[in-house]
């Protein structure tokens, strides 16, 4: 794994934050950091780190206060996301853990994608590597999963023209959609610059492509955005969603979700 020194700089920090406030076995990567796509300040830090003991009340307001010193502190702290899973339970996928992420402390499972990149990539940054002791995630409950978030998710939201006004939504849907068709027909995890790849030969729109790409791989100066662009975009983004998503359920033997005007 290959890193700028400013990110290095603030994994090695962090490590040691969390070691000051928790029992850290192991801290892994997994994402672009881990798939070799990682852009500094752009991509996201996707962290889980696994401790030895249940995190008590106390040690939360800790954790609490260490991530917000460190996001206040550090800027590209603001892109790290941790999950603090307790060692015994890495088996049970449907349990929540402790996660800081979007500068708030809260509870989510550690998704079954993302489990897959932890035992087929993942990096050890401290501790044990996570092939080691990572549960495999089977091609059936991978594939359930995808099915489930693009079903129950992402297409609900496509009906909602306000999310998609937003640069992450328009990302985020087009590069998850990428990725689970990838994921679905081949039984394989891919970047999120291949899913931008992918994205041209499943007649995605071109000016939503094109507009992804500069904002994560073009020069780091922002061009000035119109408010008719941004309008067109994600209409354009979300009815390209809508009906990929309703296509790609079909293929998977899925019965269709009711469909909604864009």
């Amino acid at each position: 794994m290959t890193t700028d020194d400013a990110t290095r700089s603030l994994l090695d920090r962090f490590i040691g934050d969390v070691r000051s406030v928790l029992p850290l076995v192991a801290l892994w990567a997994h994402g672009s950091l881990a798939l070799g796509d990682y852009q500094p300040g752009r991509s996201d830090l996707d962290l889980v780190a696994l401790t030895g003991a249940q995190v008590t009340g106390p040690q939360r307001q800790d954790l609490q206060r260490m991530h917000e010193l460190l996001h206040s502190e550090v800027p590209l702290a603001g892109h790290l996301h941790c999950s603090y899973v307790v060692s015994g339970e890495l088996g049970d996928a449907g349990q929540d853990h402790l996660t800081w992420a979007h500068g708030e402390l809260f509870e989510r499972p550690v998704s079954p994608v993302s489990r897959r990149e932890l035992s087929a990539g993942g990096v050890s940054l401290f501790g044990v590597a996570p092939a080691a002791v990572v549960p495999a995630v089977t091609d059936h409950d991978l594939q359930d999963y995808i099915r489930g978030d693009l079903r129950d998710f992402w297409y609900p939201h496509t009906a909602r023209a306000d999310l998609w006004l937003q640069d992450i939504w328009v990302d985020l849907g087009m590069l998850t959609f990428a990725r689970a068709t990838v994921t679905l027909r081949a039984g394989r995890l891919i970047t999120k610059r291949e899913a931008l790849e992918v994205l041209a030969t499943l007649d995605a729109p071109a000016d939503v492509l094109r507009d992804i790409y500069q904002r994560r791989y073009g020069p780091a100066e922002a061009q000035p955005v119109s408010e008719d662009w941004l309008a067109r975009r994600g209409q354009l983004t979300r009815t390209y969603l809508a009906d990929s998503i309703r296509d790609a359920l079909a293929l998977a033997g899925e019965p269709a979700p009711p469909s909604h005007h864009h």
